[in-house]
């Protein structure tokens, strides 16, 4: 692994030994933080307060007879909040927020009408002007109400997430690293990239920008640049989030971070990895919401945890549940053990883990993806929430050493309900071979590796792995 500032020199060992990257230099620059843009001010318009007259209600009658047709949509509605009110889904924070935008004279109104059949002889028309945004927050409350009846959240519903390590499909910097046959790098694990969210840590970046940040004549110092194009190849594989806070997104400085963040995004794939932002994924009918950290101040640094507690906070508002990416941890064979302490790599903090993933999971996260020591590490289950703590290496052509365990790659597939708790999931093997391309291993030894490495670091934790992979909770 390689760091991103101008200043750092990094090693990397390909021995297989007990280092996995990096050695950088003390001195980090920081690197100039992107100005986000000022926010467009709301502009309040105020509608005059309608009244209504009394409306006589009807109920032997077994037709109903409207002389006005925008009251159709007020009674659909009237009849439909009450039922989407008790079905768990965004769709109602959607409704109330458009109640709040109809003039209180009109809604105080329409509460008294019942949901029955009735007739009206003697109403007024509405002031024109006034009725133009009214009827149409009252239709689009209606046309949320019906959907969320239409597509309630069952409380069987479950969310298949499938997550992968660090990816590095190539780089052409500063000498071409590329594949001839681009297309068969991920074809021995295509079949398994599946899910309702298929998430990797993309360790390179997308963009044709000239200048590296990084000084590769010092020492093994490396900065990858794999070509925008790719990006059809990420998409095509079936990513659907890509992590991109890691120590080289900015190897190409910001010029590079934000070309490889509009390049995911442009398929219809997102980027997860700006400061201070979080990312929504909609998934039958669940709002989730990614936030990525990683050990460096220009991302969400992973040591800050009041900060990331603030961040867990926001999201946890606006999404059903919340997914947390991190890259963080010492490297190498030599790292494979979590301990509850401060990990520091070539003397550079590297964040310690335990608490960090236990604070995120106390503010509200749910789910939690680890990646950053190009092993495998141990699976945790805490309040009833999955943390990974490492996914390992996935893909490294002709960049990452492959020797030992750093070869031993996984795809992870978790199970979760719409609120984020952990139901059942699965370790499918994979190992890299020595170009770094990953296939399938029927040999399952990222299984036992995982299998030990959780019994040895977290034997009070209530998953079980089985000799297949599965990934269950223990029976009381």
């Amino acid at each position: 692994m390689c760091l991103p500032s101008p200043s750092t020199i990094c090693r990397r060992f390909r021995d297989g030994g007990n280092h996995g990257g990096i050695a950088p230099t003390k001195n980090e620059t920081a690197l100039p933080k992107t100005p986000e843009p000022q926010k467009p001010q709301k502009i309040g318009l105020s509608l005059p307060k309608l009244t209504f007259p009394a409306i006589k209600v009807s109920l032997p009658k077994p037709q109903v007879s409207i002389s006005k047709p925008w009251l159709i949509v007020g009674s659909v509605s009237l009849m439909v909040l009450p039922l989407s009110g008790i079905i768990l889904n965004q769709n109602q924070e959607k409704i109330n927020t458009f109640l709040t935008e109809i003039p209180q004279g009109i809604s105080s109104s329409l509460a008294q009408i019942p949901a029955f059949s009735f007739s009206t002889e003697t109403i007024t028309t509405p002031n024109e002007i006034s009725t133009t945004t009214t009827l149409k927050n009252l239709n689009q409350v209606s046309q949320l109400a019906l959907k969320t009846l239409e597509n309630p959240i069952s409380p069987d519903l479950q969310i298949t997430i499938r997550a992968v390590g660090d990816i590095i499909p190539g780089t052409n910097y500063p000498s071409n690293k590329l594949s001839s046959n681009k297309t068969a790098l991920f074809s021995g694990v295509k079949s398994e990239l599946k899910g309702d969210i298929v998430f990797g840590n993309f360790e390179s970046t997308l963009t044709k920008y000239p200048n590296s940040a990084k000084n590769i004549g010092r020492g093994l110092v490396f900065a990858f640049r794999t070509p925008p194009e790719y990006k059809a190849l990420l998409k095509d594989a079936g990513f659907s989030i890509l992590n991109v806070a890691n120590n080289h997104s900015f190897d190409f400085f910001e010029t590079g971070f934000k070309d490889t963040i509009q390049n995911i995004n442009q398929l219809g794939m997102k980027a997860v990895g700006e400061k201070g932002k979080i990312v929504y994924q909609e998934v039958k009918g669940i709002k989730v919401a990614f936030i990525a950290f990683s050990n460096y101040d220009y991302h969400n640094n992973l040591s800050n945890i009041e900060s990331g507690k603030k961040l867990v906070t926001q999201a946890q508002k606006n999404a059903d549940f919340v997914v947390i990416s991190f890259h963080g941890g010492a490297e190498g064979t030599g790292a494979l053990n979590v301990r509850n302490k401060t990990e520091y790599f070539y003397g550079e903090n590297r964040g310690n883990l335990v608490l960090f993933t236990h604070s995120m999971i106390d503010a509200g996260a749910d789910l939690i993806l680890g990646h950053g020591p190009h092993v495998p590490r141990a699976l945790e289950l805490y309040k009833g929430k999955l943390i990974a703590y490492s996914l390992g290496n996935f893909m490294g052509y002709r960049t990452l050493s492959t020797s030992g365990e750093l070869g031993y790659s996984l795809i992870l597939e978790a199970k979760v309900n719409p609120q984020g708790d952990f139901i059942q999931g699965k370790i499918i093997p994979v190992q890299l071979n020595s170009q770094g391309i990953p296939n399938l291993d029927k040999r399952d030894k990222s299984i036992n590796l995982i299998r030990n490495l959780t019994q040895k670091d977290f034997p009070k934790t209530d998953l079980k792995i089985d000799n297949n992979g599965q990934i269950l909770i223990k029976k009381p």
